[in-house]
């Protein structure tokens, strides 16, 4: 995937990644490391308690961006708005471009649900 700037070069790689809690393992954050991406990832409430039972051995908490995990929400719920329509949620459409159609329309028509919605 690649992420496009204003100007320059695209970025193949993001600068942060958000994932829920199912993904937080010392695999997945070892990786994102490697690639120089922040990985914006809770820790799960085990990996916590068996860190702390290790004393200082256990390592250091996990920095977690509160701010840009809240984002991440957004975005989710986004998508949950954009699947409500059957149509994008199977993908009925198997031509990517009328696939692409249905997605710009879904998003219109939340659009102008929101502009009504503020208007009233």
């Amino acid at each position: 995937m690649r992420v496009r700037l204003p100007v320059g070069r695209p970025r193949t790689r993001p600068g942060a990644v958000a994932a829920d809690k199912a993904y937080s393992s010392r695999g997945n954050r070892t990786y994102l490391r490697k690639r120089n991406i922040k990985a914006v990832i809770p820790e799960k409430k085990d990996q916590a308690a068996n860190r702390k039972k290790k004393g200082a051995r256990g390592g250091r908490p996990i920095s977690h961006d509160a701010d840009l995990y809240k984002k991440r929400n957004t975005v989710e719920r986004l998508i949950n708005r954009m699947k409500a329509w059957r149509g994008i949620a199977t993908r009925y459409d198997k031509a990517p471009e009328s696939y692409l159609a249905g997605l710009h329309l879904r998003a219109a028509m939340i659009w102008i649900d929101d502009l009504l919605k503020i208007a009233d």
